[in-house]
């Protein structure tokens, strides 16, 4: 599980973004913390030197801050013992706390402040296409009569429309197959309350889709990792090197790489596997067809439920998207999750699962007892977005591709020390840093005002420590700009006076 340390650094957030001195940004941050109930009375802090080289600051910044907020009775400081909340820091709510925190959405929860969101993965802005189905969406909504609206698993018009959108694909299935959420985040939330109980074990690749460990987390779930391909770069993901992981407390262990390694792993049948087959998040890495059949059939053989993510395959270079682990197996086992956010725009909040029809009945009601149906006009809308699907991905996915090629180039320019193999598909880019810890070097590049998520945030297990992703989906002058703040981050983090001259920033 995640440490201490890890999850005060990720409920920080950028506490260090703003002005003035960084021992009282330090302190405002911690004292926000505490006053929230996230820190609650009697926790301890981390020791200074530990939190120091974590936050990338002097040891005297957090001494500083401590005694700031000493001062202020929010903490207790006693020599042998630490610093820890204070009993007298009453909580305004103690709902938060414990809760897991995921670095992604503590930036998507922090304020805007002009720092570079390199963390989030999403189009920034909804494409005329979603106005236009919207307008229509607005005409086909005037027209309906006899329905009050309440669609647990869907409004049939959308969830005939994604049944024939995956019958395009070549996977037969009917609409009573498909389950409609609120984006494929609420369709993982389901999945594993259907699923997992405390203490079950959640198979997944090495490194994954922060959100979907959060969810899994959540479900008090443990989890066990194994990379899919012996070798690394986007064809082959995972590594000898990066692959079997040592479990911490209280988690299962990693086997093996390869297909034959995450077989092994089915054979322990976990309660649940998770995939992202293409456009792998982090690595923008594709599956082999003939690996997505032979672990489809493992699945099945080991009767292990085990979800698709395919949210990023619309976004393949290569054009059509890869077929869909359901495609080889007709069973209950494989379950496919997808959505609208990628290839159209996040605040379009259509998702939805494929699988089996007993699944899709357990889901809906267990749905219908947290939300009884999604909005109707953006079902709607989504209907018509998905019969211009093919449309959309050619078009989104050649920007994606250009936007990918220019930020290689300029981190070949400006930072030719990291390493970085070139996606084969979805948003991002998963790069090694030379040397240095990557939680660390984030909060170096936080004061250049660029938020980047380290790997930890994408391990299960909590390795991966000298790893950052990025992504490429923003215009070419923004990555520019990006790539050289990371680029003074660097400098400043690595002390050797390497970087190449950058031109001025633009802050």
């Amino acid at each position: 599980m995640r440490s201490n340390l890890d999850e005060l650094t990720a409920r920080l957030g950028r506490w260090s973004s703003g002005r003035g001195p960084l021992y009282l940004l330090l302190a405002v941050r911690l004292r926000a913390l505490i006053d929230d109930g996230e820190l609650p009375p009697g926790s301890p802090l981390p020791p200074e030197r530990t939190l120091a080289r974590r936050l990338a600051v002097g040891r005297g910044t957090v001494v500083a801050a401590y005694d700031q907020l000493q001062q202020e009775g929010k903490v207790t400081r006693r020599q042998g013992s630490g610093t820890r909340v204070s009993p007298a820091a009453v909580p305004a709510t103690r709902a938060s706390a414990g809760m897991a925190v995921n670095p992604l959405h503590q930036h998507l929860l922090g304020l805007p402040d002009g720092v570079a969101l390199l963390s989030c993965v999403a189009p920034d802005e909804p494409p005329p296409a979603l106005i236009e189905a919207y307008a229509q969406a607005a005409a086909e909504l005037a027209a309906v009569r006899h329905d009050i609206g309440y669609h647990p698993a869907g409004h049939p018009a959308l969830r005939e429309a994604l049944a024939a959108y995956y019958r395009a694909r070549g996977v037969p299935t009917s609409p009573g197959e498909i389950l409609v959420t609120n984006g494929a985040q609420q369709a993982l939330t389901l999945l594993a309350a259907v699923f997992l109980s405390p203490g079950d074990t959640v198979l997944t690749e090495p490194v994954t889709y922060p959100g979907a460990l959060e969810t899994f987390r959540e479900a008090a779930a443990r989890f066990r990792t194994a990379a899919v391909m012996p070798e690394s770069g986007p064809q082959e993901r995972g590594t000898a090197e990066h692959g079997p992981q040592e479990a911490r407390p209280g988690e299962a262990g990693a086997a093996g790489p390869g297909p034959a390694g995450f077989g092994a792993a089915l054979a322990a049948r976990p309660a649940l596997a998770y995939l992202v087959p293409t456009g792998q998040n982090p690595t923008g890495s594709v599956m082999p067809s003939l690996v997505r059949r032979r672990l489809a059939g493992l699945a099945a053989e080991y009767d292990v439920p085990l979800i698709d993510d395919e949210v990023p395959a619309e976004l393949c270079f290569s054009g059509e998207p890869p077929p869909p682990l359901c495609s080889f197996h007709p069973g209950e086992q494989i379950i496919t999750i997808g959505s609208l956010s990628k290839i159209v725009w996040g605040g379009l909040r259509v998702g939805w699962v494929r699988a089996a029809e007993p699944v899709v009945s357990r889901l809906a009601r267990l749905r219908a007892v947290h939300d009884l149906g999604g909005d109707v006009l953006s079902q709607f809308a989504a209907a018509r977005l998905l019969a211009r699907s093919g449309e959309l991905r050619r078009e989104r996915a050649a920007v994606l591709r250009r936007r990918h090629d220019h930020l290689l180039a300029e981190l070949a320019r400006a930072l030719p020390s990291w390493s970085v193999e070139p996606a084969l598909g979805g948003q991002t880019v998963w790069v090694r840093l030379p040397h240095g810890d990557a939680d660390a070097f984030a909060q170096v590049a936080l004061r250049h005002r660029v938020a980047i998520p380290p790997g930890r945030a994408f391990d299960p297990l909590g390795g991966h420590g000298d790893f950052v992703r990025l992504p490429f989906l923003f215009p070419e002058e923004e990555l520019t700009d990006a790539v050289n703040r990371l680029a003074a981050a660097w400098h400043d983090y690595d002390g050797s006076g390497s970087a190449r001259p950058l031109p001025a920033l633009i802050l």
